[in-house]
C-alpha cells in the first residue's frame, strides 16, 4: 500500500507517524512545500519575543530524523499542484529545480493547513507588513525587529496569535497598538470576559483600539502609517497582520473533492472525503459541531493531531475509528492573565437559537489562607432543561489550565453542571480549595436551575426604573469605595435587623463583590416573604470591568 500526505505541520506528520506505526512495509511518500516539517507552530510568537531562545526547539522533528526514525519519503519544498483522481496521481514541483513530476498513490490525505486572510488594501505590500504562520515568517519578523530596530508596532487582529505577538513584541520593549475591528478581542468569548482580559491589557501600557478599521497602509519614511476608517492615522515601525485565517482548499476544489457549508473541506465521520480514497485532516477540514451539529472549522493544533492519529488507524483498518468533532477548547497567555475557553459561547448559542442560561462565578486558584492565592472569573453557559453544559469561559492568573481541561471534559461528554458539584479533585491548600471553582461553579448553576437562586446580569441594570430597589449587601467600606449607582447599601450581617427598610413590593436587585453575599442576602428575603429579589450574577467584581470596557470603547 502507498500512501502520499500532503502538508507536513500538524495533522499530516502525526498521520505519517501512526501510517508507519500500524504498517511497517507501507510506503508513505509526504509532501511540503515549505522547508520544515512537523514544528511547534504555537511557539512561533515566544520565539520572536525570546521567551524561546533556541530556534531548534521550535522543532519537534526534521525532514531527516523523519526519515530515519520512520522510514518516511519527506520532500520539502516541494508543492503539490494538481490531483488527478482518475489516475490516482498528485502533480509535484521541486521549488528547488524546478522539476514537475508525478507521484502515484493508493490513499492520499489532505493536510494543507490554512492561509492568513490578507485583505487587499491599499499599501498592504509595502515592506514591514508581514503575517505569522511558518517559520520563513517568523525569521522574517525577527530579522526585521533586530535589524530595523524598531520601536513602534501596530497589531491588526485581537485573536490569539494577534495578541501573543503584542505580548512578545512588548516584552521586546516596543510600544505597541492592537487594533480589532470589532466590539472586543477573542471572538470566541462573551463580551464579560473579554472585558476582564481586556483592562488587564490596558493596564500595560498597550494601546487597544476596538471597533476600528484599517483602511490602507502608506509608506512614512522608514516607517508606515496605518489609516483608520475614522480619519486617524497611526504610526508604525512594524505591522504584523493578525485578521484571521481560512482553509485551504485550493487543491481540493481543482480535484473536484467536496467542499462544505464552512467553506471547508468537507469529510464524514471517518475523516473520508467525498472521494473514498482520499482523507483530509487539520485546518482545511470541517466537520459537524457536536453542541449544534451544524458545519464547523478549527485552527487548533490538538484537534488536527488527533484527527492525524484516527485518519491513519480507518486507512490502515478500515473505517471503524469515528472522529467526534471538536469544541474548541483553545488557552491563552496575555500577559500575566491566562484566558481560556470551551464549547459555544453564549452569543453564538443565542445566534443558533440553543436555549441557555449564563452563571458567572469567582474563586481563588487555591486556598485564600495559602500564600500567593488568585482569582479567576469562571462564566459557564448550560441547558435550562437537563442542565447540559454547553460552554465554559475562564480568566485568571493561576490554575486556568487545568480547570478548562475539566470542564472541556464535561462538556465534550454532553454531561451535565450536576457532575461539576460532585466533581472530586486532589486538595491540599497550595494546590485547591476543598470546594473547588469547579465544584462553586456548579453549586450555583444548581442553584439557579432549582430556584435557589434567581439572577439578573450586569447589562440589565439599564432596565431598572424608579419603582426598583437596587441593594448592594457589601460592607459600608466596600460601597464607599466604589458602587453601581442608585443602589442602596444594608450589609448583608445587619440585613435581618433592617428587614423593614426594604418594600416588600418592589423590584429588588441585589449585587455583592462576587455573587456569594447577593445569594445570601436573596435567601434572607425570599424567606421573609419578599418574592421579586434577583441576584446579579458576577456581582460588583464583573459590572465594573465591562461597564469600563464600554466607557473606554
Amino acid at each position: 500500500m502507498k500512501y502520499v500526505i500532503i502538508g507536513a505541520v500538524a495533522g499530516g506528520a502525526s498521520t505519517a507517524a501512526r501510517l508507519r506505526r500500524l504498517d511497517e512495509h507501507a510506503e508513505i511518500v509526504i509532501f511540503e512545500k515549505g522547508e520544515y516539517i512537523s514544528y511547534a507552530n504555537c511557539g512561533l510568537p515566544y520565539y520572536i519575543g525570546d521567551v524561546i531562545k533556541d530556534r531548534n526547539a521550535l522543532f519537534v522533528q526534521t525532514a531527516a530524523s523523519f526519515n530515519q526514525r520512520f522510514n518516511i519519503d519527506v520532500r520539502t519544498l516541494t508543492e503539490i499542484t494538481a490531483i488527478n483522481t482518475d489516475t490516482k496521481t498528485v502533480t509535484a514541483l521541486n521549488q528547488t529545480t524546478g522539476k514537475e513530476y508525478e507521484e502515484s498513490y493508493d490513499k492520499l490525505v489532505l493536510s494543507p493547513g490554512a492561509e492568513p486572510i490578507r485583505p487587499p488594501l491599499p499599501g498592504i505590500l509595502n515592506e514591514g507588513i508581514f503575517t505569522l504562520r511558518n517559520v520563513a515568517d517568523t525569521d522574517y519578523i525577527k530579522g526585521y525587529v533586530q535589524q530595523q530596530r524598531v520601536k513602534k508596532a501596530i497589531v491588526i487582529g485581537g485573536g490569539f496569535i494577534g495578541l501573543e505577538m503584542a505580548e512578545n513584541l512588548h516584552d521586546l520593549g516596543l510600544a505597541v497598538t492592537i487594533i480589532e475591528m470589532g466590539s472586543q478581542i477573542l471572538a470566541p468569548l462573551d463580551f464579560p470576559i473579554a472585558a476582564i482580559v481586556q483592562q488587564h491589557i490596558r493596564s500595560k501600557g498597550v494601546n487597544l483600539l476596538l471597533n476600528s478599521a484599517v483602511t490602507a497602509f502608506e509608506k512614512n519614511g522608514a516607517g508606515l502609517k496605518v489609516l483608520l476608517k475614522n480619519g486617524e492615522a497611526l504610526d508604525a515601525d512594524i505591522v504584523i497582520m493578525s485578521i484571521g485565517v481560512k482553509p485551504d482548499t485550493r487543491l481540493a476544489i481543482k480535484a473536484g473533492i467536496k467542499i462544505g457549508d464552512a467553506r471547508g473541506i468537507w469529510v464524514n465521520e471517518f475523516l473520508q472525503t467525498s472521494n473514498p480514497d482520499i482523507y483530509a485532516v487539520g485546518d482545511a477540514i470541517e466537520f459537524s459541531n457536536p453542541i449544534t451539529n451544524t458545519s464547523m472549522n478549527t485552527y487548533l493544533a490538538g484537534p488536527a493531531n488527533k484527527q492525524g492519529r484516527i485518519c491513519a488507524n480507518n486507512m490502515v483498518l478500515g473505517n471503524n475509528h469515528p472522529y467526534h468533532g471538536a469544541i474548541n477548547t483553545a488557552i491563552v497567555k496575555v500577559f500575566d492573565m491566562t484566558v481560556a475557553t470551551a464549547g459555544m459561547a453564549s452569543k453564538h448559542l443565542t445566534n443558533a437559537g440553543i436555549k441557555h442560561l449564563v452563571s458567572t462565578t469567582h474563586g481563588g486558584s487555591h486556598a485564600s489562607y495559602y500564600p500567593g492565592a488568585k482569582q479567576m472569573s469562571i462564566q459557564i453557559a448550560f441547558s435550562p432543561e437537563d442542565g447540559r453544559l454547553l460552554s465554559a469561559q475562564i480568566a485568571g492568573f493561576d490554575g486556568v489550565d487545568k480547570r478548562i481541561d475539566i470542564l472541556s471534559s464535561v462538556i465534550k461528554r454532553n454531561s451535565n453542571i450536576y457532575e461539576l458539584t460532585e466533581f472530586e479533585h486532589a486538595y491540599a491548600p497550595p494546590f485547591s480549595s476543598a470546594k473547588d471553582p469547579i465544584n462553586m461553579a456548579g453549586y450555583v448553576a444548581e442553584n439557579i436551575l432549582q430556584d435557589r437562586l434567581r439572577i439578573f446580569y450586569w447589562n440589565q441594570l439599564d432596565t431598572l426604573t424608579h419603582d426598583d430597589l437596587l441593594l448592594d449587601v457589601r460592607t459600608h467600606e466596600e460601597f464607599i469605595a466604589g458602587n453601581i449607582p442608585n443602589a442602596i447599601n444594608i450589609p448583608i450581617d445587619e440585613l435581618r435587623g433592617r428587614l423593614k427598610e426594604i418594600d416588600p413590593n418592589k423590584n429588588i436587585y441585589i449585587y455583592c463583590l462576587g455573587g456569594l453575599r447577593g445569594y445570601l442576602a436573596q435567601r434572607i428575603l425570599r424567606q421573609n416573604s419578599y418574592d421579586k429579589v434577583w441576584n446579579m450574577s458576577g456581582g460588583y467584581q464583573l459590572w465594573e470591568p465591562c461597564t469600563n470596557e464600554i466607557k473606554s470603547s
